[in-house]
């Protein structure tokens, strides 16, 4: 892993975080038993759940017990920290699963499209994120022992502008692929010829 570029740890991380949504939500449908149930989203945040404890617990356990450069010091605010950026990955991941659920009972209830509402999750989510992140950023500063470091930082006119230009390109590049995938003709159910009667043998 350490061979690994820093820019290479930027696309893995772009490829899972945009196919998060789109899997997750196939995931669920898949597992669902009947509409209206939540039996296939728990079993899809069950799965997520799974996933995280591989590849976040077993592995970073083994790490750590055989690499001497793997070994943390364990700070009280580092793990409370790090355990609410576990807190907030996990709530997300269950908010992106029962939006999907939601957004379309929504629709189903209103008498319209199942999917006209579900069109917009991944586009809020995705330009969403950034923008509160920028803004976090702005106004927290932790220190190493002093994690309550607040104070706003007044950014040139680039950032602002940057920040409305992605969400907005975000936004409109998901929404059209969502709304493009919305309304694919459904495949036509072909009903055989009926059977043409058969001549009675000459008797």
């Amino acid at each position: 892993m350490d061979k690994i570029p820093w820019w290479g740890y930027v696309i893995g991380a772009g490829l899972a975080w945009g196919t998060y949504v789109p899997l997750v939500f196939y995931g669920g449908t898949e597992l669902t038993t009947k509409p209206g149930t939540i039996g296939g989203r728990l079993a899809s945040i069950l799965c997520v759940g799974i996933a995280y404890f591989l590849l976040a617990v077993v592995i970073p356990v083994v790490l750590m017990a055989i690499r001497d450069d793997a070994k943390p010091e364990w700070k009280s605010n580092g793990l409370v920290f790090s355990a609410l950026a576990g807190v907030a990955g996990a709530v997300g991941a269950i908010c992106v699963i029962f939006a999907s659920k939601a957004a379309v009972d929504a629709a189903k209830t209103e008498g319209i499209d199942p999917a006209s509402y579900r069109i917009y999750i991944a586009p809020l989510i995705f330009s969403l994120a950034p923008f509160i992140n920028t803004v976090v950023s702005l106004v927290w500063h932790p220190k190493a022992g002093d994690p309550f470091n607040f104070h706003f930082d007044m950014p040139g006119w680039k950032l602002p502008v940057g920040i409305v230009l992605v969400a907005v390109g975000t936004f409109l590049v998901l929404y059209s692929k969502e709304e493009a995938e919305s309304i694919k003709p459904k495949p036509a159910v072909t009903t055989p010829p009926p059977e043409q009667p058969q001549p009675e043998p000459p008797g």
